[in-house]
């Protein structure tokens, strides 16, 4: 598993994912993209529910970041919120879990802290990943145990409202990257090459990029705004 993972190193990883709102809504068709990312080159897959992942394990041989995303009522908190998504994600076994490491409160007033303890109990032998919106949440997964740290919700939460992961040279995750001993990805708006390269660079271990590669309604949205604006 150790070497399984190394693999990921210095690598790209592809969010494979589609809600149900979305065009391309189908475990199957995730399956094929997941395919058609390795065929490109990436080294991992990221990917929401059971359902997708265990699709995507029989198109690609490829270590998988699983996550759950579910809305409840009383919590901002929706990538993998509580030990529910946590138990039907290790149904199908995924490498690493990215669960919500934000300082939102998670369903029913759940701590970060007292969930990861949960986790951890549960499952000790799970990698677990932090999907984190500010450098003090991500100081705080590292402290906490995570393996890997990750910037994923930079400029979602309210808390990193403005906030932009690539300005000034990504000083959020130079920032990072200084002050933590766990394994640090860059996630979240890195939508060109350049940009993905350049976190590789600095020092982060993987790199996921999602929607550039695998939203075509959002690709061919950018290119219909840009002919527009003639």
């Amino acid at each position: 598993m150790e070497q399984y993972l190394e693999n990921l190193k210095g690598h790209l990883v592809v969010s494979c994912q589609a809600l149900p709102h979305e065009p391309l809504h189908s475990s199957f068709i995730m399956g094929r993209m997941a395919l058609a990312a390795k065929e490109g080159g990436a080294k991992g897959i990221r990917a929401n529910t059971k359902e997708d992942i265990a699709e995507i394990k029989k198109n690609v041989d490829l270590p998988v970041i699983g996550i759950v995303k579910r809305d409840y009522d009383d919590s901002k908190v929706y990538i993998t919120p509580t030990m529910k998504e946590v138990d039907e994600l290790m149904e199908v076994k995924p490498e690493i879990i990215a669960i919500d490491a934000t300082s939102d409160s998670r369903p029913n007033g759940v701590t970060l802290d007292e969930f990861y303890h949960a986790i951890r109990e549960k499952y000790p032998d799970q990698l677990l990943m932090a999907d984190c919106s500010t450098v003090e949440e991500a100081l705080h997964a590292d402290e906490l145990g995570f393996d890997f740290i990750g910037t994923t919700l930079v400029g979602y939460t309210e808390q990193s409202k403005g906030m932009k992961i690539e300005e000034n040279d990504f000083e959020i995750i130079r920032t990072i990257l200084k002050n933590v001993s766990h394994k640090v990805i860059a996630e979240g708006n890195i939508n060109t090459p350049e940009k993905a390269k350049r976190v590789i660079e600095l020092g982060c271990f993987s790199v996921v990029v999602g929607s550039i590669i695998t939203r075509p309604q959002l690709i061919t949205k950018s290119f219909t705004e840009a002919i527009d604006s003639i």
